[in-house]
């Protein structure tokens, strides 16, 4: 298994003033907030999470080059862990017509907030504790969520992750730093982020849980 860095280029497309996150805002209180999970942190203030997060066909890519990676064929079952308001979700439907796919997500306003279309296939449940049957899902991804728990709740969740899809069609995603200058760009943007590793500690993690998937990094340049 291995690295494969998916989401870089769409996640450096945004300018970030990391600086300023701090000094002009109680961050403290911000992240507090944010990880309630709730309206603020979607389609509150910047300060509080995403700002607005509507769909806008940005993760359309993203999903053609996972299916491709992925080998995701109609009829196939994906589940997306951590799938937010669905958007991921709903374009790997158009790019895999007739795959057949599910999502679970912490927040119950994103789940009530999600893409129509997807909506019916999304549920609300914790990563560390999935609802799913040993082996039910031929595919799972995870983008931007396992990096939000606490290290027991992490070991469960990879666990998880391979309890329901022991295959190898697997990809996880996570924040995680090269270099000293964006461990503090991380450190100052991250409103909900609790595990914090280098690439290769990430990796030593994973294979030391038995997960059998491949994982990638965003970083904060």
């Amino acid at each position: 298994m291995a690295e494969f860095n998916f989401i870089q280029k769409l996640h450096s497309s945004t300018k970030r003033d990391y600086v300023a996150r701090v000094v002009e805002a109680d961050k403290a209180e911000c992240a507090r907030v944010a990880q309630q999970w709730g309206q603020d942190y979607w389609d509150g203030e910047r300060r509080f999470g995403y700002g607005g997060y509507r769909y806008d066909g940005r993760w359309r890519p993203v999903a053609e080059e996972l299916a491709r990676h992925l080998k995701l064929k109609p009829g196939m079952r994906l589940l997306d862990v951590g799938c937010g308001k669905g958007f991921l979700l709903y374009e790997f439907t158009q790019v895999v017509p007739g795959l057949v796919v599910a999502g679970l997500d912490i927040s119950a306003y994103a789940i009530d907030n999600a893409k129509p279309e997807i909506k019916p296939f999304l549920s609300v449940g914790d990563a560390a504790s999935l609802p799913y049957g040993d082996g039910e899902f031929d595919a799972v991804v995870s983008l931007g969520c396992l990096h939000n728990l606490n290290l027991p709740d992490l070991w469960r969740a990879v666990g998880e992750l391979q309890r329901v899809c022991p295959g190898t069609a697997k990809y996880v995603m996570v924040e995680s730093f090269r270099d000293e200058r964006e461990k503090a760009n991380l450190l100052y943007w991250q409103l909900t982020c609790r595990s914090f590793h280098d690439p290769q500690s990430w990796a030593w993690l994973f294979g030391q849980a038995g997960y059998g998937g491949d994982w990638g990094f965003i970083f904060f340049e």
